[in-house]
């Protein structure tokens, strides 16, 4: 049996990003709704650590007690208002996706039972129904964990670096400081969980195929008695799929820990540098409640920093799968009534 091999290639392929969408139209209303989600969500998460700021400089130093309960009143309001929000911001991401394969997955299987017979002379039974299933399914992480999320991802980090900013700069350029390091090593998370979801992807259609084909041709096999030899071909493309897996999850468990230092290592700088601003607060006009809300801002930065990565791969294999599917869509040579 032919292996498949595909490859998502260096760059999202935009021509097949446009087309996905094309399938979003007739729930338009819906996802611009979500987009207005995704700017307020980007917006509400800085808001938090500016409250506090305010909070501990004007009130808590004060000791203004009750002033400082209405703050924290608000920020309660501030924190359900946010977890609204993002409730229905996933649940509306997740509908649309679901809506949409559901589209996608009818207009497939229409065009498959409109083929011709030597059509499915030449091509693996077994890959039609990874297009089907499995490719049609991953475009629902797309919408739910892609799209969405990585605009999400993105307007937050702008909405923090400009509060950060505004606030105090010299505090803002000590905080990035280690983002070069971050940056590196999510590029090479990236590149190399790439590559791993591309064999899983490859393998997973090649299990499909093997399987649909020696099942339904298991009269054969017997007959010439090759179950151990099939088998052991089967052990094969079972182990290559396994050993995709397994190097996805040595990337993952070697990139969230090094990100988690990287992060340590900005807020250890935040805190020498700010404690010392503290200290000569005549001079540097640094509060504890400037350096508090610094400490929030730079945990709420790398966050999403962190999940760029596997959101961007994530897109890139709804892409992968995308593409499958719209190569299958576009080919009429075989289709009843052409030719």
């Amino acid at each position: 049996m032919e292996k498949e091999k595909v490859s998502s290639g260096n760059i999202i392929d935009w021509k097949v990003l446009k087309r996905i969408l094309k399938f979003i139209t007739p729930y338009r209303g819906r996802f611009y709704f979500l987009i207005l989600l995704t700017v307020l969500l980007g917006l509400l998460t800085p808001l938090r650590p500016l409250l506090i700021q305010y909070t501990l400089d004007a009130h808590v130093a004060a000791g203004k007690y009750w002033d400082m309960v209405n703050v924290m009143l608000l920020i309660l309001a501030l924190l359900v208002l946010q977890s609204v929000v993002q409730y229905v911001h996933t649940y509306i991401s997740g509908r649309i996706g679901q809506y949409v394969i559901r589209d996608i997955r009818i207009q497939l299987y229409q065009h498959i039972i409109n083929l011709r017979l030597r059509f499915f002379d030449k091509t693996p039974i077994g890959r039609l129904v990874t297009r089907t299933i499995s490719d049609v399914e991953t475009l629902a992480d797309v919408f739910s964990e892609g799209l969405a999320a990585m605009a999400g991802d993105l307007l937050q980090i702008v909405f923090i670096l400009i509060f950060m900013f505004l606030t105090d700069w010299r505090l803002a350029l000590v905080s990035l400081s280690t983002i070069p390091l971050m940056l590196l090593s999510t590029y090479v998370f990236k590149e190399k969980i790439k590559v791993a979801f591309n064999d899983v992807r490859n393998a997973v259609a090649n299990l499909n195929s093997f399987v649909q084909e020696h099942l339904t041709g298991m009269n054969i096999v017997q007959m010439f008695g090759s179950e151990k030899r099939e088998f052991e071909k089967f052990n094969e493309i079972n182990k290559e799929h396994r050993d995709a897996n397994l190097r996805s999850v040595l990337y993952y468990s070697v990139y969230y820990p090094v990100a988690e230092i990287i992060a340590a290592m900005g807020i250890g700088l935040l805190v020498w540098y700010g404690a010392k601003g503290v200290i000569n607060q005549e001079q540097t006009g640094i509060t504890i409640g400037t350096l508090m809300a610094f400490i929030m801002y730079i945990q709420m930065f790398f966050r999403p920093i962190r999940m760029i990565a596997d959101r961007y791969n994530t897109l890139q294999m709804g892409i992968v799968s995308s593409s499958r599917i719209i190569n299958l869509l576009d080919d009429q040579t075989d289709v009843m009534g052409n030719g």
